[in-house]
């Protein structure tokens, strides 16, 4: 799956490209957004285009990265979830969701050199800045686990909670060659054909050359001691199939924050939130929504 209206975005050279399930209210949307903006400002409702995760909208944003070799086409259904979810109480449509390509994956542009995670948090957190997004909970995946821990503490009062799914790397297993065939082994037991396709597509996009300039930047951020130092609750997601985000890890890693919790969706491979999003999206918007911030399962 493909999302629609994306947009190129540069930050200090590196280009990447925005989703996002709200709508342009500004002075280059059409007059039949304008005018839909202006009629639910007029009613008392926030209008789609005014500034999101803030006080005077109180709508939830949700932001969406994609770990490595990948892009947003793998966290698109969840994108959609969420942004139909809203909030406990409050009617469908009230969340927002941004979701990224990042620079060198899907179609935006090879950087000239290798991005760290540090790198690429300030991407991230500068696009936001630029959206005026005030608060959010990030979401990362695999890699984009590490993206949304680094965008935590860079940037503590715009990150509210932070969501690790199938996350990386445990250090007892942090060879490239076991991530090869953890990978292999995902593929052919635990994930749909639908889903290899588009991550496997994917990959071939980004090319050899580039993963194998950011596999290093994977295998060897300190995950444990970074997450460690979060402050804000997190939420540890995997699939119950998946071979690279192993239980233990995940456990594990659920109790290095101060306030983690941990949730495993039965049945599910790596790529838990591609094959099973209504489900992955129902849990993130429980757990973003209480105040539950003790390890669970």
């Amino acid at each position: 799956m493909q999302l629609q209206d994306g947009r190129d975005v540069t930050v200090n050279g590196l280009k990447g490209r925005l989703y996002s399930s709200i709508v342009d209210s500004g002075p280059h949307a059409g007059p039949a957004v304008a005018a839909e903006a202006a009629g639910a400002v007029a009613a008392g409702t926030p209008a789609a285009g005014t500034t999101p995760g803030t006080a005077e909208t109180g709508r939830q944003v949700y932001v969406l990265l994609h770990g490595i070799g990948v892009s947003h086409r793998y966290l698109a259904k969840l994108h959609q979830e969420l942004a139909v979810s809203g909030a406990a109480g409050t009617p469908a449509r009230d969340a927002v969701v941004y979701t990224f390509d990042l620079p060198g994956y899907g179609n935006t542009p090879r950087p000239g050199h290798q991005v760290s995670v540090a790198e690429h948090a300030a991407f991230v957190a500068a696009v936001l800045a630029d959206e005026g997004v005030q608060s959010c909970v990030v979401v990362g995946h695999s890699m984009g686990v590490q993206f949304a821990v680094e965008l935590a503490l860079q940037q503590p009062d715009l990150v509210s909670r932070v969501v690790l799914i199938g996350p990386v790397v445990d250090p007892a297993r942090n060879s490239a060659a076991w991530h090869v065939l953890a990978l292999t082994r995902d593929a052919v037991f635990s994930e749909k054909p639908s889903t290899n396709i588009v991550v496997f597509s994917d990959y071939f996009k980004a090319g050899l050359r580039w993963y194998l300039t950011q596999l290093p930047v994977m295998l060897n951020y300190p995950m444990e001691q970074r997450t460690r130092e979060v402050t804000q609750p997190v939420l540890v997601l995997r699939g119950g199939r998946d071979p690279i985000a192993r239980r233990q890890w995940c456990e594990n890693l659920a109790h290095q924050p101060r306030h983690g919790s941990f949730v495993e969706v039965p049945g599910c491979g790596h790529v838990v939130q591609d094959s099973a999003p209504e489900a992955v999206a129902r849990a993130i918007v429980h757990w973003a929504t209480t105040a539950d911030d003790g390890v669970t399962a």
